[in-house]
This record gives C-alpha cells, structure tokens and sequence, in this order.
C-alpha cells in the first residue's frame, strides 16, 4: 500500500506523527508537504495528494488541515475524488465500507496522534462492501 500524503500549515505536525506512524508500520508514504508551519494555501496540497490517486502514484491519500473542512472542500471537486473527514474510527469505517473513499481527512486541530492513528488504521484496514454502495458511488459520479 502506498499512501500520498499532505497538510497545511495549521496541522503539519500532526501529518508529521501520523507519516512517521505509517512509515514505522513499513507502509510506503508519498510526502507532499507542507514542510514546515509557515501559512500555506491548503487548495495546493489537496490537488497534489488528489493527482497521486487520480494517476495511481498512491492507493490512498490522507490530507490534514486544521478542521479538516478546507481539505475536504478542495479535494472533492474532483471527479473520482470521495474524500471523507473523519473524526472517529467509525466514521473511517463506513467511509470506506460504504463511500469507497479513497481519501482520508484528518482536523489537526480537533484530534490529537492517538486517535489519529486509530482513524488511520481502520480506514486502511477496512475493505469498500460494494453492492448497494456501488450503485450510490455511480451516482455521485455521474454529477
């Protein structure tokens, strides 16, 4: 599994704790930045995460921002983009068992590592249901 990965300013340290938690589980991570805490424009790390899934570089992405709210806004105006926000592992869950999503968006703001990882997990490890849910996820992609 490779995940592309990317913050802005207001959750960097947190990207920092949770690619240092997937690298440290042997998963491969694509770093998209930001590098550091000094204000960005969150828009420009979303389109760099969202191109690594819409050209295959990564499987899956996970973006961070302070609510998590700017990310997901940005993320999904793409098509084939089903980006999820995601502050508890249950909400992970179905984020994937039922949308397919293929971006994780974690509030760095909101949440601290521990629970960060433990959304990170259960998105990674929880498999789309399919059924149903496809014919819903035809939907959405047909606006």
């Amino acid at each position: 599994v490779k995940i592309a990965i990317a913050s802005d300013h207001a959750a960097f340290e947190l990207k920092e704790k949770v690619k240092n938690y997937l690298l440290g589980k042997g998963i491969e991570v694509e770093d998209h930045g930001t590098y550091s805490e000094e204000s960005v424009d969150y828009p420009d790390y979303a389109k760099k995460v969202v191109q690594s899934i819409l050209s295959n570089e990564a499987d899956f992405g996970i973006l961070l921002c302070g609510t998590g709210l700017g990310m997901s806004i940005a993320a999904n105006r793409y098509r084939g983009i089903r980006a999820a926000l995601c502050l508890f592992p249950d909400m992970a869950r179905l984020a994937r068992s039922h949308n397919n999503a293929n971006i994780l968006v974690l509030p760095g703001r909101l949440i601290g590592a521990e629970l960060a990882f433990w959304i990170v997990d259960t998105f990674l490890s929880t498999p789309f249901d399919g059924g149903r849910h496809e014919r819903r996820i035809r939907k959405i992609d047909e606006v």
